[in-house]
């Protein structure tokens, strides 16, 4: 009778535990549904499903960049309303050299929209639609991002328009390269699925805050998604509205990175292994003007090393613009200080 009593206890004790444990885990996955679903409904009246027509020439040349060829989302993205009066970011590949952009949002509405700013080298683009009771969403702080957190897209995939998919952040501080060759440095990767279409629209955090600007998928994997981290993106769209560009200083030269021979690292004891290759000189830039030549060997910008062209324009930024920069230049196997004023690029 003990014996059948002390069974029948470990079993009640057993059922009620896994009972237990099935609830806990029906609680986590309710509470993880909650938060998915509570950040959709509060960012998604932001969201607005572009539709962009451009030149003929360049829709083709979309068409043929498309997946498979096949084009069918040519003209069509995502973007987040920022401010009350109708300022809406999105990815500069989705509405440069458009001829017309109409904007449309989850309430019905469709706007003319017009382009205030565009920066190819991020991949970042605002532009205004004017409309009244907008509801705009809020850029959180990227330099917070940890991995594994949860990471929710909403955008137009394929013209389904709204559509909302979830993730966690996978990782952290990427790089990325855009159509005009520079490098985004600061970019997220997600494994909340992204597809044509869902470019320029908004990765948020549980808290619906903006953490990134969807822009980039690659499409042979699985789960490789990228976004430009809210803070730079913050940063651009700021110089965007005020400004229409980001400022940014260019040299006037043809260049290309390579190795420095062995002697030249120990003989002029250079502190990097690599430099910018001069190709060619612009007539009348700011390279000409300072001296240089095709043939040098451009080592050190302001003091900084710069092994590469990525380096060289990082350092080629808004602050470089019209000032007396030190440039050290490999010229016939001597070191040679140089000055440059940096011209702004156009």
């Amino acid at each position: 009778m003990f014996d059948f009593l002390a069974t029948e206890d470990v079993q009640d004790r057993a059922s009620s535990t896994s009972r237990t444990a099935a609830d806990w885990d029906g609680s986590l996955l309710d509470t993880y549904s909650k938060t998915v679903s509570g950040v959709a409904r509060q960012v998604s009246g932001a969201v607005v499903h572009l539709k962009v027509q451009k030149p003929e020439n360049q829709q083709n040349r979309q068409r043929q960049q498309a997946p498979n060829g096949n084009g069918q989302n040519a003209g069509s993205g995502s973007g987040f309303v920022i401010s009350t009066d109708g300022f809406v970011v999105t990815n500069s590949h989705v509405v440069n050299n458009a001829t017309h952009i109409e904007a449309s949002l989850p309430d019905g509405r469709s706007f003319h929209a017009r382009v205030v700013g565009d920066d190819p080298a991020t991949d970042i683009a605002v532009v205004k639609i004017d409309g009244d009771n907008l509801t705009p969403t809020r850029f959180g702080d990227s330099n917070q991002l940890q991995v594994g957190q949860i990471a929710i897209a909403i955008g137009n995939p394929f013209g389904f328009q709204y559509s909302v998919t979830a993730g966690v952040v996978s990782a952290l501080g990427r790089t990325l390269r855009t159509q005009t060759g520079r490098l985004i440095d600061d970019v997220i990767q997600t494994d909340a699925a992204l597809n044509p279409g869902n470019s320029g629209g908004p990765l948020v955090d549980s808290f619906g805050q903006v953490i990134g600007v969807n822009t980039a998928v690659i499409l042979p994997a699985q789960g490789l998604c990228f976004a430009v981290a809210s803070n730079l993106a913050k940063f651009v769209v700021g110089k965007l509205i005020l400004e229409g560009r980001v400022r940014r200083g260019m040299l006037g030269i043809g260049a290309q990175a390579v190795p420095l021979p062995a002697k030249w690292l120990n003989a002029l004891e250079v502190p990097t292994k690599g430099g910018i290759q001069v190709q060619s000189v612009e007539s009348g830039g700011a390279a000409d003007k300072a001296g240089l030549k095709a043939g040098d060997v451009i080592v050190q910008f302001e003091g900084k090393p710069v092994d590469s062209i990525d380096a060289l324009h990082k350092v080629l930024d808004e602050a470089s613009i019209g000032r007396s920069i030190n440039l050290w230049v490999l010229r016939d196997g001597n070191l040679k200080s140089m000055v440059a004023v940096p011209a702004e690029m156009r």
